[in-house]
């Protein structure tokens, strides 16, 4: 299956969790990615986009949570008012907050749709999203950026947004945070102090990035004009209607709230195990 097509399905199932507000866990959101997989890989539910936004909160990758420093890490980030915790899919700290929305498409993969085809599905998408603006949006590493990666999507050589991708059965979620509004450069440089903190200039194995905040930036900065995240979700929504004529709207299932339960529950495991070497 072409880009294109994946973006095209015969129906969306939409679900806007953008404005549920600070008591909304990150890990709440990562379990709900889980569960729709499984129920779009089954062919249980259409394609599924949802929104989401979570406040004051930095995801943290794997990697990070084997700095060596890793406690003082998430102390310094308590300190600076951000609550952390550590994702299933893949990359390295991120900032979540009030002016960060997130998307995610959820395709049933299966045999036909490899992990790049879901990439550059995102990709296209936020390039369909923005195009009136005139601004040409570019998908390449932003290797001084936190969570760097080949679909670092930026405008002038600064980066607004990062895609991240975790398959589950077969079911694919493509996972995509936009800073819409605030400083880019700020978030950055919140995300490099961490990295100081948590690393000590010690030599590690994996080698995590040396961060410049100046190659970060908001669309609203990029864009110099102000911008909102409803206005962002309500684009989503029109594009969303318009690649595809019909859109549901059906919350979870009680089949997919028994996935979810379980995903939820997993996920909060892993995080105490990922972080468990904080209290010694």
């Amino acid at each position: 299956m072409d880009t294109k097509a994946l973006l095209q399905p015969t129906t969306y199932r939409f679900m806007d969790q953008s404005e549920m507000g600070p008591s909304f866990s990150a890990l709440q959101s990562f379990a709900t990615d889980d569960t729709l997989a499984i129920s779009v890989g089954q062919g249980l539910s259409p394609t599924a986009a949802r929104l989401w936004v979570h406040h004051q909160t930095v995801v943290l990758g794997i990697p990070d949570a084997r700095l060596p420093y890793i406690g003082e890490g998430v102390d310094f980030l308590k300190e600076q008012g951000y609550k952390a915790i550590v994702r299933n899919s893949g990359g390295l700290a991120v900032v979540l907050d009030e002016g960060v929305l997130n998307l995610s498409f959820i395709f049933q993969d299966g045999k036909h749709v490899d992990i790049h085809q879901g990439y550059e599905a995102m990709v296209h998408f936020i390039q369909l999203l923005f195009e009136e603006e005139s601004f040409p949006i570019e998908a390449y590493e932003i290797t001084q950026s936190y969570c760097p990666g080949t679909y670092d999507l930026s405008i002038g050589g600064k980066k607004f947004a990062g895609i991240s991708q975790r398959r589950v059965k077969n079911g694919s979620a493509v996972q995509i945070y936009v800073c819409v509004t605030g400083s880019g450069s700020e978030r950055a440089d919140l995300i490099r102090r961490f990295y100081e903190v948590s690393k000590k200039g010690e030599n590690t194995t994996f080698t995590y990035p040396d961060i410049d905040p100046t190659c970060m930036a908001s669309l609203e900065e990029l864009f110099g004009k102000p911008l909102s995240v409803q206005e962002v979700r309500n684009r989503i929504l029109y594009k969303l209607h318009e690649l595809s004529g019909h859109i549901t709207t059906d919350p979870l299932s009680q089949q997919e709230m028994v996935w979810f339960d379980k995903r939820f529950e997993q996920m909060v495991e892993r995080n105490e195990k990922a972080l468990a070497r904080l209290e010694k």
